[in-house]
C-alpha cells in the first residue's frame, strides 16, 4: 500500500458525499476503529458501501427504516475478505464518530481517521481483515505521526455509553503487536 495526496494507492476508492473540510487548527492524531454490518450480522453484500454512498435501497430490509435519511461515511471500510475501499481522502472530514469525545475534545471527527470493520460488536473478526488493518494502520502512522499508537481508539472509548464497537471480541493486543 501507498499513501498519495491523503488516497490509498491500489484500492478501490469510492467518493462519498458525506464528508467536509477539517477545522484548519486540529491536526489529525487520532485513529478510530469501527464496526458495522448491513443488515446487522449479515455480511458480503455491498449495502455499507451504498449506504456511505448514500445509495442504499431502504426496502432491502427492515432495519433499513431506522437509519433512512442518516448522512454517513468513514475514510475507510475493510471487508471481510480483507478488500480495503476508501470513501473519504484522509484530509477531510469523513462523518463516523458521531457525538464524541477524546482527551476533553469533542466532535473527533474533526482530528480522526476512521475505519469501519465488515463485522459486529459481539463476533470475531477474519484474519483477513486483521491483516488488512495491520498493513493499512502501519501506512497511516508513517504518514500521520501525531497519531502513534496510543491514539488508536475503539468508537467505545471515544463515545462510552452511546457505542459499543469495535466490540468485546476484537483483539486490540494482536491488532497493536503487529502495526
Amino acid at each position: 500500500m501507498e499513501l498519495r495526496d491523503h488516497i490509498v494507492q491500489g484500492i478501490k476508492f469510492l467518493k462519498s458525499p458525506n464528508f467536509n473540510i477539517r477545522p484548519e487548527n486540529l491536526a489529525i492524531d487520532l485513529l478510530v476503529i469501527h464496526s458495522i454490518s448491513l443488515p446487522p450480522k449479515k455480511y458480503g453484500a455491498d449495502h455499507i458501501e451504498k449506504f456511505f454512498l448514500n445509495e442504499l435501497d431502504h426496502s432491502l430490509d427492515p432495519f433499513y427504516e431506522e437509519i433512512k435519511g442518516l448522512k454517513v461515511s468513514s475514510h475507510i471500510l475493510i471487508k471481510r475478505n480483507g478488500e480495503v475501499i476508501q470513501f473519504v481522502p484522509f484530509n477531510m472530514r469523513a462523518w463516523h464518530a458521531g457525538e464524541s469525545s477524546y482527551k476533553g475534545v469533542d466532535n473527533c471527527n474533526d482530528y480522526s481517521i476512521g475505519i469501519e470493520l465488515e463485522g459486529s460488536d459481539d463476533e470475531t473478526f477474519d484474519n483477513a481483515q486483521y491483516d488488512s488493518l495491520c498493513e493499512l494502520t502501519s501506512l497511516i502512522l508513517k504518514e500521520y505521526k501525531l497519531i502513534g499508537k496510543k491514539n488508536i481508539k475503539g468508537h467505545s472509548d471515544i463515545a462510552p455509553g452511546r457505542k459499543l464497537d469495535p466490540g468485546i471480541l476484537f483483539d486490540w493486543d494482536r491488532y497493536l503487536k503487529n502495526v
